[in-house]
């Protein structure tokens, strides 16, 4: 059954973080967002949320060039449509170069209006075939307060910590942090900080007890992560290295790599995702879903992607509470017994108050 797009709204969210987000590249103390409404013709609306960052230390978007992109180039490519199915957006904005995160966010809020036309929940809409998804929490903090966050995300029965390193973090109080908790998933993250000179560096964390080293050198870096998936023992995991289909068939190629993270909003939204899960599941390639320090309309479609059953690897799914005193969503998104479970209702299953 076609839908016509009868009317696209966006509204800017902005809050502080409960606590500083680190990393080596930035420190993000407030978030801004920009909430996607998608009206169809029978009054149905659909919710996108725009991820990129204020200034472009993360991708080369920001949330004020994404704007104008929605605003101004997308939104007239699509208003008053009438289209069959959601993958026909990415196909309306194919006219349009680059701008991945704009495109994204109304996309995502196409398919989530698609489920609630049908009214299925929008994991189900895509092929899910899981309802609870392992919850996982990210440490990006000072190195004198990695031991006791790793410990409250162990309290509250996150199943997966990522900790973020760098050249001059130390393995070895890495390695008593990871040994304390022999029933916790670590994941290592390094955001592209080591560089060819380092490389012995980068060794020295393959004895820590990480599940994988994520982005362990630059985007473009294939050789590097070619090397250091050869010789570590330790899995290697390219981030900021996949922002579209072409880079995950590079990796494949050089051999670069055995995880990649799967980010909708680099990536494009929902369309090119699914082709990359695809791609990823024919190669024998592992997955996981990753988080852009998003709301919670954002981690809803990403929830939604990580129930498709070739997603194995914990994500990052943190509960509401983890960033914000209050989330955009009802229900807040909470975390039990290490699980997130995925809602019954059309749609992501959550309304943005």
């Amino acid at each position: 059954m076609a839908v016509t797009i009868k009317n696209i709204e966006f509204k800017t969210i902005r809050q502080p973080l409960r606590t500083s987000f680190k990393t080596v590249l930035q420190q993000v103390d407030e978030r801004e967002v920009i909430v996607v409404f998608v009206t169809s013709d029978t009054g149905h609306v659909g919710f996108g949320e725009c991820v990129a960052f204020e200034s472009p230390w993360y991708t080369e978007e920001t949330i004020t060039g994404c704007r104008f992109v929605m605003e101004q180039v997308l939104t007239p490519l699509l208003i008053q449509r009438s289209i069959r199915h959601p993958r026909e957006v990415w196909e309306l904005f194919a006219a349009v170069k680059g701008n991945r995160m704009a495109k994204a966010a109304i996309e995502m809020a196409v398919w989530d209006l698609f489920a609630k036309h049908q009214g299925v929940p929008l994991w189900e809409f895509v092929g899910g075939a899981k309802q609870s998804i392992p919850a996982g929490v990210v440490v990006a903090s000072d190195a004198s307060e990695i031991a006791g966050q790793v410990e409250a995300a162990a309290k509250d029965g996150y199943q997966r910590v990522k900790i973020k390193i760098q050249p001059g973090a130390e393995p070895s109080l890495l390695q008593s942090v990871v040994q304390a908790y022999p029933k916790l998933q670590f994941f290592a993250d390094a955001n592209g900080s080591f560089e060819a000179s380092g490389f012995d560096r980068l060794k020295a964390f393959d004895t820590v007890g990480f599940t994988l080293i994520e982005q362990p050198f630059g985007e473009r870096q294939w050789k590097l992560h070619a090397r250091a998936k050869k010789e570590m023992s330790t899995r290697i995991c390219l981030d900021e290295s996949i922002a579209c289909i072409e880079d995950l068939q590079q990796m494949i190629d050089s051999e670069a790599g055995d995880i990649v993270v799967l980010k909708m909003s680099r990536l494009g939204g929902w369309t090119e995702t699914l082709k990359l899960v695809e791609l990823c599941q024919a190669h024998s390639i592992g997955m996981w879903v990753g988080g852009m320090i998003e709301f919670g309309v954002s981690k809803a479609h990403n929830l939604a992607l990580a129930s498709l059953s070739g997603i194995s690897y914990p994500g990052d799914f943190s509960a509401s509470r983890h960033f914000w005193e209050q989330d955009i969503v009802e229900p807040e998104i909470i975390v039990e017994n290490g699980q997130i479970r995925l809602s019954d209702k059309p749609g992501i299953g959550y309304e943005v108050v």
